[in-house]
């Protein structure tokens, strides 16, 4: 199982702060079409993605008992 944190416009989108993938391994592209495809308008091309605290890269593999964070991009001023 993988463990799935969802932040700012993203928690309001998918209508929950976490869940959890029902999957033994996956890429983090993976992951971001997994959520593209159920969230319309998620907007994978704009979100980071950090694997145990750490970012990932698009090719990073992800394994059961990981946790995932979706970061949106941040404005500032």
């Amino acid at each position: 199982m993988i463990r799935v944190h969802y932040f700012a416009r993203l928690r309001e989108l998918a209508g929950k702060g976490q869940e959890t993938l029902d999957r033994e391994q996956m890429t983090v592209q993976e992951l971001l079409d997994w959520a593209e495809e159920s969230y319309p308008g998620f907007g994978k091309d704009d979100i980071q993605v950090a694997v145990n605290e750490e970012y990932a890269l698009p090719g990073d593999v992800i394994h059961s008992g990981d946790e995932c964070a979706f970061i949106p991009p941040v404005s500032g001023g």
